[in-house]
């Protein structure tokens, strides 16, 4: 793309920043806005330096990070390199080095824990971090050091192999307390042949390669044979090792192939976003680990995981062949080139669409959403937000209750009102409440909203229970002149109210605060905690209408549901109501256990699932 005199807005570029602009290059590379002091305030990549840094300047382009970016850039520096992956190599070496303002900035993390199996006659199992110069198997890397130790507890009372260091195992002269609880088999006293001890450390070799139903039928096969032979203590011991073993295996999330690879789940809203990454290795999936970045004001998901991939995996981290998301980034070509050329080998960027890795998927997605939840109702996080929220509004008192209301229907039928409620603690979800809407014309939000209303405070004023320190609702001026009439025809007269809309753009970080009797709304920048509490009550109350909703309009339309799924007759639909017998079982079931109807493939089985989810 390239920038005429018409195109952007020539009288707010300083000259200087002209002279630049006019002699860029047209190669791949890296550039670098820096403010008044010369800092660093932004590190970015282009296929074309020329196209890409103009666009900055570009009014039609401008983001509303862009402009607010553009307004401190005093200087430009580019670097020139031959190809677009040694450019995002070396960007991502500049964002470590200068940490700027304006990039997705997440913490360095070189180190990862792997179990650790010795060389030599009578190897030690233990826990390992850092350079691996010793001699052995590295097993990992595992998400955290509770993992390894997780591990270590329960294969230890499997094999009972040794770990302690090897100056105490040497100078032993009797057993130790390792041996007394049945978690090792004292080989520095010569309590197990070295031969016996061998197979005990192929058997760990075996499971976390992946092998476990291999070690289990070997462990079957022995017992067996020591059953027939009559040594029935040594069938015994084999015996309580195939039970310990299926109790690991309960532990971990097992598939039926021998894979290693990572998984990125992203959850993100109201200001904060959470990455979580699922490590499976042979196979099993080993455990998790959770990035809480620092964004920018209107940074999007893109740039946010494009940013995660190269920190990550350029910083140390052990990289499988495949790295599987939810949705690829505009730049994964690059991001894959430049992973493949630090491993030595090819590295893949996929989406996960079936099977086990979309099970993997979901699993990933769904604790990155609730690890976001947990980060935005955590009490000192929460208490800031109020504090922020008091401020902003201008409040007499800390709001430690405050309620919310959106309205949900599909075309006009079948309207529920949501009311969800946050004390100083978070979320109170006791005394949140759903409200079946009758009687009013259908898609009438307004009347919707005065009948909720209506209801919820006629109640609490009957109970005399307390009211609110602070009521939002879902929409603009026209819910809020609702709410202003049923607080005065319920003579509520102390309690604030405020209206929450997503403005012209009806974008997230736009939102517009109504308050009564005002013409023009508040506007909050988009990383105030006022703000963040805004759009968290109200999205919680947005997903309680929508929940309720769609269980009501599944609950009375499932079979037609059923009917619009392609590959769906009338004999397939009917076997799954009588298998499951009803459809909040089938809604509930995975693939896999759809596929157990008669009658239902697992391709027709995933279909089903993917629609019922959608």
């Amino acid at each position: 793309m390239s920038m005429s005199a018409n195109d952007s807005d020539n009288g707010s570029i300083k000259p200087h920043i002209k002279q630049i602009l006019a002699h860029l290059s047209k190669k791949p590379g890296v550039y670098q806005m820096l403010g008044k002091e010369g800092e660093t305030l932004y590190v970015g990549k282009a296929k074309n330096l020329n196209n890409r840094v103009k666009s900055y300047f570009t009014k039609q382009y401008q983001s509303p990070k862009t402009e607010l970016l553009v307004s401190y850039i005093e200087d430009i520096h580019t670097t020139v390199t031959e190809t677009e992956t040694e450019a995002l190599l070396l960007e991502n070496n500049l964002i470590k080095k200068y940490k700027p303002r304006f990039n997705v900035i997440f913490r360095d993390d070189k180190s990862y824990p792997y179990v650790f199996l010795s060389a030599g006659d009578y190897p030690r199992l233990a826990y390992h971090r850092g350079a691996k110069k010793e001699k052995g198997d590295y097993f990992g890397p595992f998400p955290s050091t509770s993992a390894v130790r997780q591990s270590l507890s329960l294969i230890q009372k499997v094999f009972q192999i040794r770990q302690c260091e090897d100056s105490y195992f040497a100078n032993r002269s009797r057993p130790c307390l390792q041996y007394q609880i049945k978690r090792c088999t004292a080989p520095c006293v010569n309590y197990i042949s070295k031969e016996d001890y061998a197979k005990d450390v192929e058997n760990v070799r075996l499971f976390y390669r992946g092998k476990s139903e291999q070690v289990i039928s070997s462990l079957q096969k022995k017992m067996d044979k020591a059953s027939e032979n009559l040594e029935f203590e040594l069938a015994a011991r084999y015996r309580d090792q195939i039970k310990q073993m299926r109790h690991v295996m309960q532990q971990q999330v097992i598939s039926g192939t021998a894979s290693d690879l990572d998984l990125v789940g992203v959850a993100y809203a109201s200001g904060t976003c959470c990455i979580l990454l699922v490590f499976v290795r042979n196979g099993m999936i080993v455990g998790n680990k959770t990035y809480f970045p620092k964004v920018p004001k209107h940074s999007d998901l893109d740039e946010i995981i494009s940013s995660f991939l190269t920190f990550y995996y350029l910083s140390g981290a052990e990289m499988p062949k495949q790295i599987f998301l939810g949705k690829l980034p505009e730049d994964s070509d690059a991001i894959s080139d430049a992973l493949s050329q630090h491993r030595g080998s090819k590295v893949e960027l996929k989406v996960a669409s079936r099977g086990q890795t979309k099970e993997w998927q979901d699993f990933a997605n769904k604790n990155a959403q609730h690890s976001l939840r947990s980060k935005l109702n955590s009490k000192s996080n929460f208490t800031e937000r109020l504090m922020e929220l008091q401020k902003a509004l201008q409040l007499e008192s800390l709001p430690k209750h405050v309620e919310c209301f959106d309205i949900s229907h599909t075309q006009g039928n079948q309207t529920v009102g949501s009311c969800v409620v946050f004390d100083d603690n978070g979320p109170k979800k006791s005394d949140y409440r759903i409200f079946n809407i009758s009687g009013i014309e259908p898609g009438d939000d307004y009347a919707a909203m005065e009948q909720v209303l209506t209801r919820r405070y006629k109640r609490l004023k009957a109970e005399e229970k307390p009211l609110p320190d602070l009521v939002i609702v879902d929409g603009g001026k026209g819910q809020l002149a609702k709410a202003e009439d049923v607080f005065e025809a319920l003579e509520i007269s102390r309690v604030p109210l405020i209206g929450v809309s997503k403005g012209s753009d009806r974008k997230v970080g736009m939102e517009q605060i109504w308050f009564p009797g005002q013409h023009r709304p508040l506007l909050l920048d988009e990383d105030s905690k006022a703000l963040h509490f805004i759009q968290h009550i109200r999205d919680e109350s947005h997903r309680f209408a929508i929940t309720k909703h769609r269980h009501q309009r599944k609950k009375s339309g499932t079979k037609s549901l059923l009917e619009e799924i392609p590959g769906v007759g009338a004999k397939r639909r009917q076997a799954l109501l009588r298998h499951f017998g009803g459809w909040q079982e089938i809604e509930k079931a995975s693939p896999k256990d759809i596929a157990k109807a008669p009658g239902i493939s697992l391709a027709i089985a995933q279909k089903i699932y993917d629609y019922l989810h959608s």
